[in-house]
């Protein structure tokens, strides 16, 4: 079992006078201490169960760059970025950018997009569910076409709501054939099979419905041709294990859960991770005891 870090607030002691030097903190010791992969929220406000709105919150893309520079194992990425929230030809030489930046450790995190408050209060486009998820699609088309790097032959992109005259992306990403999709959600109709058609992962929440959701997926994935086993399958957790690890067990024992119906990557976040403690109790019980978990197959409800 690989264990990724999500952070997601950046209200630490200290304010915006202090927060780069805790968020420097935060990812030599998450690099360090083995943790496969560090994302951040793609919101530009707090969201609701984290937080009040007014909540320090910082741009996703900025903070992945900022820590890409400090780090040299973690792969990058957000958790997820709403398609509506920029325009897809931007968004691929954003991702493209990270991961040259970064020797080949980006991701791309892409949802619809929900918050419909924090996108009007900006002046963010929020289109009806349906359109988001024909953006979406189409955002993962562009993607797709931007980095099959055939220099010359960037034929237009004619979608029902982008359309691209050349879609031309130099420099190309290190990562080959593309940086790695990973689609967050799990609708079944929609969601899973865009997994199962464009993605290198799918990114669940941690609930018993999951054996269900995989199963959805496996379908999908017969109807289209696709290799089931070629999608990681991750979920959201959280790493509370106490002050000095009092509860390093429990967290063990929700991992092995979660194997147990067919996750194979967890990406949580750290209570109180400004105090680093928490990132180096992790780093030193909880990576080395799951490295060797694996999913079980038994997960699938049928």
């Amino acid at each position: 079992m690989k264990i990724g870090l999500t952070i997601p607030d950046f209200s630490w002691p200290g304010g915006p006078t202090k927060l780069g030097s805790t968020m420097a903190q935060i990812a030599r010791t998450a690099d360090q201490a083995g943790f496969e992969s560090i994302w951040v929220m793609d919101h530009f406000w707090q969201i609701r169960g984290n937080g009040p709105p007014e909540h320090d919150m910082l741009e996703g893309y900025s903070a992945l760059a900022f820590m890409a520079a400090l780090t040299s194992r973690a792969r990058l990425g957000t958790m997820v970025t709403g398609a509506v929230y920029r325009y897809p030809g931007v968004l691929a030489k954003t991702v493209t950018t990270l991961d040259v930046l970064s020797g080949g450790r980006a991701w791309l995190g892409i949802g619809a997009a929900w918050n419909e408050a924090e996108s009007r209060g900006l002046g963010i486009p929020f289109p009806p569910i349906a359109e988001r998820f024909e953006r979406l699609e189409e955002t993962l088309q562009i993607c797709l076409t931007m980095w099959e790097g055939k220099r010359g032959s960037e034929k237009p992109f004619p979608g029902k709501h982008y359309q691209l005259g050349r879609p031309l992306n130099v420099p190309q990403s290190l990562s080959r054939p593309h940086p790695p999709i990973l689609i967050g959600g799990g609708g079944e109709r929609k969601t899973l099979r865009m997994v199962a058609q464009y993605a290198n992962a799918c990114n669940l929440f941690p609930s018993p419905e999951l054996p269900h959701k995989l199963d959805v997926l496996r379908d999908h994935c017969q109807a289209l041709g696709r290799n089931y086993d070629e999608i990681e399958k991750t979920a959201m957790f959280g790493f509370d294990v106490g002050e000095g690890g009092e509860k390093v067990g429990q967290v063990i024992g929700g991992l092995r859960w979660l194997a147990s119906m067919g996750i194979q990557t967890v990406i949580g976040s750290v209570p109180r991770i400004d105090r680093i403690k928490p990132l180096e109790i992790i780093g030193e019980q909880v990576i080395p005891a799951v490295a060797n978990l694996e999913p079980s197959a038994a997960g699938a409800t049928r």
